[in-house]
């Protein structure tokens, strides 16, 4: 891969080859894994404008297929899709807050930090209308950041409002002395009442957007206790403890044991399992994965403390539902 310096006239187009053993992929996932600073709501920008040439014809579908060695012409362009959107601070709901941390319940869909192309309503914009300058130890756009949650994910979420208590969390963190708790509705019945999951996990080669297990020995440690909290037709409800942090850790490791969570599009297949939700089942419009509480050494005291968040609304109610015999 190569890439021009900008000047006077604007970007030089950046020229890109694929690999000759390159199956049939779509044209966005092949530019995603060439590109990987760009994102694909960013790069499906581009070839909607007219800023991608492949053999040098302009391309203008995204989900083209292609196969074998082909050459890209990417010429970068300002954004236009860029979606802004000022927030409410008070969409944040405090759990806790002292001179060192604030806690808050992340509701489900609000992302941890903004992104290229949704700005305005995450928790770390937020959270610095709110409570003012925070330490951005992590980078500009991630105020009081020291740990992410998926935007689907709701639950407990720790921030820091100083640099020393940020410096002490995230050390906590990188040592794995803090504790995560989470709630998980899955499809699938468990064969045993616990389990541990020891697999490394690395991004998948074929969508840049998913986590997958990786070789053996290859990817990045990853483990996950779990223990079964309640039964239903064809589906649990799980208590799941991550021991390292990866990307979509739980997501990933349920899903490879036969257990993807309900409501999780991104990592359950259609038709993977026997069990069929009728469509008057108040199936949340995300993975049904809930932080529920989180255990750490608080950064002035020392003393260890536990932070704990109710089931967000959407996840109570399909428990609600499933305990109600609807199924």
């Amino acid at each position: 891969m190569t890439t021009g310096s900008e000047g006077a006239a604007g970007p030089e187009p950046i020229r890109l080859r694929t690999s000759s053993d390159l199956k049939r992929a779509r044209i966005d996932r092949v530019l995603v894994g060439l590109l990987p600073q760009l994102s694909r709501t960013h790069i499906k920008e581009l070839i909607d404008g007219g800023h991608v040439q492949l053999n040098g014809a302009s391309i203008r579908r995204a989900g083209d297929l292609i196969e074998g060695e082909c050459e890209f012409v990417v010429t970068l362009a300002p954004r236009r899709n860029l979606r802004i959107e000022p927030g409410d601070p008070s969409a944040l709901t405090v759990l806790h807050e002292d001179e060192a941390l604030i806690v808050i319940d992340k509701p489900p869909g609000m992302l941890a930090h903004p992104t290229e192309s949704a700005r305005g309503n995450s928790v770390a914009e937020l959270a610095a209308l709110r409570f003012g300058a925070l330490p951005a130890l992590q980078g500009d756009d991630r105020p009081g950041v020291v740990h992410r949650l998926d935007a689907g994910t709701s639950g407990v979420m720790v921030l820091a409002r100083t640099r020393d208590a940020f410096v002490a969390l995230m050390q906590q963190f990188r040592a794995r002395t803090v504790e995560k708790t989470y709630n998980a509705l899955s499809y699938g019945e468990p064969r045993f009442e616990t389990g541990w999951i020891d697999a490394p996990i690395t991004r998948d080669p074929r969508d840049s957007g998913r986590m997958a297990l990786a070789a053996p020995g290859e990817g990045r440690e990853a483990r996950t206790f779990y223990r079964v909290l309640e039964r239903f037709t064809g589906l649990a409800l799980l208590e799941a403890q991550p021991k390292t942090g990866r990307t979509h850790q739980i997501r990933v490791h349920l899903t490879s044991i036969g257990m993807p969570l309900v409501g999780d599009k991104l990592y359950r297949r259609k038709g993977g399992h026997s069990i069929q939700l009728p469509r008057t089942a108040p199936i949340p419009a995300r993975q049904c994965l809930h932080a529920r509480a989180i255990t750490l050494e608080h950064p002035t005291s020392g003393a260890r403390v536990t932070y704990e968040a109710p089931l967000a609304a959407d996840f109570a109610a399909m428990l609600e539902w499933l305990r109600s015999g609807a199924l």
